[in-house]
Parts: structure tokens; C-alpha cells; sequence
């Protein structure tokens, strides 16, 4: 095991109120593409309409089967399966030693793996409702429809439970988040580079002892951190494992 790694253990080992927040580069190795690396979701779509406008609250309210068509290609992964950092989480929930995992991803592979104590700022695929009645619908729901998924009760839109450019995560969830993170004595912050507002700054509610930091590149939180290891955290979870 490489000294890092070593050195991130020990802190684990020691530590009684952990906290995860992770963000796209935990779940690469399910084979969900991140974002912004050169094998990421930027790279491999090529229309004329950014990601960002096409993921957004008004494009979805005007462009609703354009939505749609993305969404189910770039965003929907149902057959991918928790890796070594969600299993390890779990036993660490398991352990009663983790307080609280805090995930910036939609694609609910936390709550697969078993954890019960998950923050998902910004939603999940595995949750939709109906714009008009609220009436919720399963993953399914969405996959085995054409177009635009309509609702069976009233016949309004069904919306994917994910926060959109343009609008606020559930508050409950910020409150929950937020509430463990300033109760951990360490906090783990993984596969994201810091760089999406507003949840990026949830991590200033941390006052702990241990902040460790994994990613490929550099954040704004590696001046602050304890421990910053530069590379997959995948890798590091399974190094982990051993």
C-alpha cells in the first residue's frame, strides 16, 4: 500500500464521525462518464447546444422532448453498479463510523451499494414525479417511454427529481448535509473538483480535525486539506479494500 494511502487509513481508523462529500469521479469506474475529462460527457457530445443549456430548467420547460432525448443518452445509466468506494462506504455506515455521505451525482449508486445516510444535492434518476399532481414514477417510467414521459393521473409532464442549471437543491437536503458536515471529525471530500456552486461551498461548514482530499487535479480545498492524495479515488478506495 503507497504511504498515502497508508497515511489515509490511519486517519479512517481513528476517526468516529466521518464524512463523504464525492462528486463525478467516484462513479467513472462504474463506467458513468464525468464531466470535463477528455473521456467525459463534454467530449463525447458533439451537438451545437452546450450540456449546461440543455441540462437547464429552461430548456426543459421549453425544449421538453429535446430534453428528453439528451437525458436518456448522456445522463441514464441503470445498468452501472457500485464500485470499490461505495462498497467501502458502506461498511464504514455499517461501523456506525460514517456519519453521513454527501454525493453531487444523480445516478443513486450509494444508495445501492446499502447506505441509508445519503445526501443527494442534487437528486436522483431513480426519482420523478409529475410537474401538474406530483404523482412520483420509477426510472422505468422514463426509459420505457418515447418523447416526453406523461403522467397516468392527469396527463402533465413527469420531471426527473435532479436540481437543473437554474435551480435550487432541496433545501432539506442543504440543511441535513450541512448538519453532518459540521459535526465530523473528518470529512473525505472525493472525484470532484470543487468547481459546482453552491454545493462546493458546503464544505466550509466543516470544522473537524481531518480533511482529505482525492482527486485527479487540484481543488480550492488542497491549501486547507490534512492529506490530499492526487489520483483515482476508485483506485484509492480499492487500495483500501486490501
Amino acid at each position: 500500500m503507497r504511504e498515502d494511502v497508508n497515511e489515509l487509513k490511519r486517519i479512517l481508523d481513528r476517526s468516529r464521525r466521518i464524512v463523504f462529500f464525492g462528486g463525478a469521479g467516484v462513479s467513472t469506474a462504474s463506467g458513468i462518464p464525468d464531466f470535463r475529462s477528455e473521456d467525459g460527457l463534454y467530449s463525447a457530445y458533439t451537438g451545437n447546444i452546450s450540456p449546461e443549456e440543455i441540462l437547464s430548467a429552461m430548456y426543459f420547460a421549453v425544449h421538453t422532448e429535446r430534453f428528453y432525448s439528451f437525458y436518456r443518452r448522456y445522463m441514464v445509466h441503470p445498468e452501472a453498479q457500485p464500485n470499490a468506494v461505495h462498497r467501502y462506504l458502506y461498511e464504514l455506515e455499517k461501523e456506525d463510523r460514517l456519519r453521513g455521505v454527501i454525493t453531487q451525482n444523480i445516478d443513486g449508486l450509494h444508495k445501492i451499494a446499502g447506505n441509508k445516510r445519503v445526501y443527494e444535492l442534487h437528486g436522483s434518476i431513480y426519482e420523478n414525479y409529475c410537474v401538474d399532481c406530483e404523482t412520483f414514477y420509477p426510472l422505468s417510467r422514463i426509459l420505457e417511454s418515447d418523447g416526453v414521459p406523461r403522467c397516468s393521473e392527469c396527463g402533465g409532464i413527469i420531471k426527473p427529481w435532479v436540481v437543473l442549471y437554474g435551480e435550487a437543491p432541496d433545501k432539506y437536503t442543504v440543511i441535513g448535509a450541512c448538519r453532518e458536515l459540521s459535526g465530523a471529525d473528518t470529512l473525505i471530500v472525493a472525484g470532484t473538483s470543487l468547481a459546482v456552486q453552491p454545493a462546493a461551498s458546503y464544505i466550509e461548514y466543516f470544522g473537524g480535525k481531518n480533511l482529505i482530499v482525492i482527486n485527479k487535479t487540484p481543488t480550492p480545498a488542497d491549501e486547507k486539506a490534512s492529506l490530499v492524495i492526487r489520483g483515482d479515488v476508485a483506485e484509492v478506495f480499492e487500495e483500501l479494500c486490501i
